[in-house]
């Protein structure tokens, strides 16, 4: 059966969304949510768990697990859209909005490009005016549970209108700075900004 739980299922979400104007062109819905991601799902220990913020800030940041969670909250409910060419629709997420972190590590003037880094070395660049859209969140749960390892739990970043490898997994940190430097991905060939609407797949596209 694929990713699909239903082909009957899966063809009528197709058809709503895309008559909704939903479904970015080259992409097919799903009713389940694959799993991808680079390397191997790594553990989780909230004793020495920390979240760090560093390069062009005024306040760089170094929270544990405890103080992460004592931020300020929001939920979002959200399309997702992965460059494999797979959109699952109306995802319900939860965790610490961007704005959040941003008012508290305050950038200097000269930061426009965020690098994020996850666990291991995985990296990603998304432009500082991106992240600061209302719906970007650091999520710990999904769909009204804890965001499972498997998804990039305890915490990962959400970023909806860019392909999911932006979205990075197990995120521990930030790095704020002036110009726009290429993460994994992108340097293995995906493209700079990653806008599904643009079918911004790959640097050739």
């Amino acid at each position: 059966m694929g990713i699909f739980s239903s082909n009957s299922e899966r063809k009528i979400l197709e058809a709503k969304m895309r008559e909704e104007g939903r479904l970015p062109p080259g992409q097919a819905a799903t009713l389940k949510w694959p799993v991808l991601h680079l390397g191997d799902v790594p553990r989780f220990n909230p004793a020495t768990w920390d979240f760090r913020t560093e390069g062009l800030v005024r306040n760089p940041l170094r929270l544990n697990w405890d103080e992460f969670q004592a931020l300020p909250r929001a939920q979002v409910t959200a399309d997702f859209h992965c460059v494999t060419r797979w959109s699952r629709f109306d995802n319900r997420w939860e965790g610490v909005p961007f704005r959040a972190i941003h008012g508290l590590t305050e950038p200097l003037t000269s930061a426009d490009f965020v690098l994020v880094h996850g666990e291991g070395e995985y990296t990603t660049n998304v432009p500082l005016a991106d992240l600061l859209d209302e719906n970007v969140l650091f999520a710990d749960r999904h769909d009204g549970a804890p965001l499972a390892p498997e998804h990039g739990g305890p915490l990962r970043l959400v970023v909806p209108k860019l392909y999911g490898w932006k979205s990075a997994k197990w995120v521990r940190s930030l790095e704020f700075l002036s110009r726009d430097e290429a993460g994994y991905w992108e340097r293995n060939g995906y493209h700079r900004v990653g806008d599904p609407w643009k079918e911004q797949r790959f640097d050739t596209d």
